[in-house]
């Protein structure tokens, strides 16, 4: 049966891994393996399970943490690769479905149905406590050219199956990605010159320009703690990194207008 290599990045916020890897303990299949990348600069012990390989590296990024995992597990044999967050829990079945959504769509970006963990929603007084669990984060995604946002399909709804079918989708967050190393292979690795924020919306314009196809599968369900792995939801380091990240992104791939757009915004506030 065919591993699947988890790979994951972590920065200073050890205690997000409890969780993590209490999910992966109760899944059904246990047929994979995780690869920690720890950019910390002073890292500190934790007491991995036997089924990681943990590695540390200098501090380049998520992107470039991401890319030494993902070579780990190339050079171990791995076939199906999956990146992803680690301040998230997992569906009993995650990895399961994941091994099977790959199986059936070979050369292909698979995204998850991804909800906020429970008491992390971005509008917490919105819902009462039979819906905390059930509001959606991720349920699909779009590039907007005309601003250069990914917005994410669903986000603050209360699932109630609306988004319950597998599809094309034209954005997927690097909260969690699978494919096979045959994408790999076609489009290459994550471009690490991003260091945080839209390293994913890259990745995936990057597939989709070599008709790598991009989808979406709701029965691989995760609960995101929004922002836990990079100083908490809106922080102002996130801030710094999407501005300038944006900018990055857009001139490298969005319409000459709208590259003419994002020149004439920058040159305003700098003056």
């Amino acid at each position: 049966m065919e591993k699947l290599a988890l790979i994951t990045v972590i920065f200073k916020n050890y205690t997000i891994l409890d969780d993590y890897f209490a999910s992966l303990e109760k899944q059904t299949d246990k047929n994979f393996h995780v690869f920690v990348v720890d950019l910390t600069p002073d890292p500190k012990e934790y007491p991995y399970p036997s089924y990681v390989t943990y590695s540390h590296d200098e501090n380049k990024g998520y992107a470039y943490g991401l890319n030494q995992g993902i070579q780990q597990a190339i050079n171990k044999g791995y076939r199906f690769l999956c990146p992803m967050n680690n301040d998230v829990t997992m569906k009993s079945d995650f990895v399961a479905n994941i091994k099977k959504s790959l199986t059936s769509h070979p050369t292909s970006i698979i995204g998850a149905k991804i909800y906020y963990y429970p008491g992390f929603e971005y509008h917490q007084s919105r819902y009462n406590e039979s819906e905390r669990g059930k509001v959606l984060w991720y349920a699909g995604g779009i590039t907007d050219w005309n601003n250069v946002y990914t917005t994410h399909r669903g986000v603050d709804e209360v699932d109630k199956g609306q988004y319950d079918t597998f599809e094309p989708t034209t954005f997927i967050t690097g909260c969690f990605m699978a494919y096979d190393k045959s994408v790999v292979e076609k489009i290459g690795n994550w471009d690490s010159s991003y260091f945080l924020y839209f390293e994913d919306a890259d990745y995936c314009a990057r597939a989709m320009n070599a008709r790598v196809p991009l989808f979406f599968d709701p029965s691989i369900v995760i609960w995101h703690k929004s922002g836990q792995s990079t100083s908490g939801a809106a922080s102002a380091f996130q801030q710094r990194y999407l501005d300038k990240n944006r900018m990055k992104f857009g001139l490298k791939y969005a319409p000459l207008r709208t590259k003419l757009h994002l020149v004439k915004n920058f040159l305003f506030r700098s003056k």
